[in-house]
Parts: structure tokens; sequence; C-alpha cells
């Protein structure tokens, strides 16, 4: 039996607050990259970036933000129901592959040689 004079739990406050974390998280991603072309261009003066090997790595960063805008686009989609389904396997999977992905080329960007 329900308790009257409980309030009612808004249903819809918490598929906002995911909506704006996979926001906020895509445009921290695409910060991250914006900086990484910028220390790659710039190289840190102690022979770091400005190397092939950090353009490669550079490019790499941009295509894995690209692969989680589009995961983000769809769950962002996906919540904007009146009863959003749980995130299935894949999106929450490939999320964490591509964070992990960008951290290993963040660190093979990091540690690539400068050009001679």
């Amino acid at each position: 039996m329900r308790d009257e004079g409980a309030q009612a739990r808004d249903p819809g406050a918490q598929p906002e607050r995911t909506r704006l974390a996979w926001r906020r998280t895509t445009l921290a991603f695409a910060l991250v990259v914006v900086l990484a072309v910028r220390g790659a261009a710039t190289g840190d003066g102690a022979g770091h970036g400005g190397g092939p090997a950090a353009w490669a790595a550079v490019a790499g960063a941009a295509l894995l933000w690209v692969g989680f805008l589009l995961l983000a686009h769809g769950r962002i989609r996906a919540l904007a129901n009146a009863r959003p389904r749980a995130a299935g396997a894949r999106t929450v999977l490939g999320a964490a592959g591509v964070v992990g992905a960008a951290a290993l080329l963040g660190a093979a960007a990091l540690l690539a040689p400068g050009p001679e």
C-alpha cells in the first residue's frame, strides 16, 4: 500500500542527468583531442611530441572521439524516451574500450620522440 503523504518520484530527473553526463563526457573528450593536437603541433620543448608517431596518436584519438560521439548520441536518443531502457552491454563495453584506447594513445603521444 502506498503512503499518500509521500511525494512521487520524478521519473524524468535521472534520464536528464544521464543525458547531461554523456554530453559533458563527449565535450571533455573533444577538448582532450584539441589539446593533443596543440601538443603535437608545438611539442613540449623536451623532445616530446611533434613527430609522426605523435600525429598518428592524435589522429587515432580523433577517430576514437568520433566513435564515442556516435555511442553517446545513440544513448542520448535512447534516454529521450519516457521510460528509457538500461544501457546495453555493447554501449558500455564500447565506451570503456574507447576510453582505454584513448588513454593508450595519449601515453604513446607523450612518449613519442620529437622531430630530430
